[in-house]
């Protein structure tokens, strides 16, 4: 219903006709009978979709990505809005690595009416997001326990923290994981307080654990973990290793974390033991050996360090400076089972 009413109306519900804004008014039903073959069509898109989503999992295991939020504009918040905090969005504080902090322009649950809708938004997409998958990687889930809260016209600096029913929380996605006979992984980067991680720990959800964050080598990385170099946010091992990464962040006016940046480069050159001249794709393979070296339950790679990409997928701080998210590899799917560097990382990374 939500897509037939995009159609006509635009993407953003909240500049559709006010008797359109509330998903169970008598003119949404009515639009519903009056346009009942295009509501249809939607549904069978949703059924591909679903579909084949089932199919790649039958064949490999799937880990998904639980976001930490949903468009303001999309469907999700137009069916739970009288759920969620009107006038503000989330983010995070200022940190090493984003000096003005992040406002990631979501809307955020209210903690006391999730509670007095017994929790269905949460269970509702957890179970949806398990339905076939093998594991669920949960982005920022320090959103199970408190929100960086930023109210509209203000910056992210001036937000503050809430508190969210973490324990209800919790219990909810052990059960829904243990229904599924799926793993969790926590995102548990940035401003993380260890008894978060105790927490998470006892329930049995894996910490993530990056190489360019992680003083210790690898091989002290937690067994309950999944272990990576870099995410979407972060540079790729090229990026880091000519610089480039670094450039682009001054070239945009941006205020790059330089000194932190440095001694993560001087870390990496330390360990791989290569020469500023090593082609790229020796640094990627050796990076990617050491990586092999963690205990973790979990080791994994990334395309883009895979084909030596420079760019990362995401720049925290920018919108519509650089193509976040829409940056294609260099080579298509054909070219990637070709190319040696990809099995060279997933040999080292083979352990069993």
């Amino acid at each position: 219903t939500f897509c037939a009413l995009a159609e006509r109306y635009g993407r953003d519900w909240r500049q559709w006709p006010a008797p359109y804004q509330q998903p169970v008014s008598s003119h949404v039903r009515q639009f519903q009978k009056k346009e009942a073959t295009r509501v249809r069509f939607h549904e069978w898109v949703q059924w591909l979709l679903d579909e084949q989503v089932r199919r790649a999992g039958r064949s490999i295991g799937l880990l998904h990505d639980l976001p930490i939020g949903f468009d303001p504009g999309g469907a999700d918040a137009w069916a739970w809005q009288d759920l969620l905090a009107k006038g503000a969005t989330v983010g995070a504080p200022p940190d090493e690595f984003s000096a003005d902090g992040q406002n990631w322009g979501l809307p955020p649950f209210v903690p006391y009416k999730l509670r007095a809708a017994a929790y269905g938004p949460f269970i509702e997409t957890v179970r949806a997001t398990l339905r076939h998958a093998r594991g669920l990687r949960i982005d920022h889930v320090m959103g199970l326990f408190r929100l960086f809260w930023i109210p509209q016209g203000m910056t992210a600096r001036e937000g503050a923290y809430v508190t969210y029913a973490a324990k209800d929380l919790l219990r909810i996605l052990a059960l829904e994981s243990h229904r599924a006979g799926a793993v969790v992984v926590g995102e548990d980067l940035g401003t993380v307080e260890e008894s978060m991680r105790k927490q998470l720990a006892t329930h049995r959800i894996l910490s993530y654990r990056l190489l360019w964050f992680e003083k210790v080598p690898p091989s002290q990385f937690p067994e309950l973990a999944l272990a990576a170099v870099t995410n979407h946010d972060l540079p790729t091992i090229k990026g880091l290793w000519n610089g480039s990464d670094l450039r682009l962040q001054r070239r945009l006016g941006l205020k790059p974390n330089v000194e932190g940046l440095t001694e993560i480069y001087q870390r990496l050159r330390k360990t791989t033991r290569l020469k500023k001249t090593a082609p790229a794709q020796q640094i990627v393979e050796r990076t990617y050996r050491l990586l092999a070296t963690a205990p973790s339950r979990l080791v994994i790679a990334t395309l883009d360090d895979a084909l030596t990409v420079e760019e990362r997928p995401n720049l925290p701080g920018t919108t519509t400076e650089r193509p976040n998210w829409s940056l294609a590899l260099p080579l298509p799917l054909e070219g990637l089972q070709a190319d040696p560097l990809p099995r060279k990382i997933a040999a080292a990374l083979r352990r069993g």
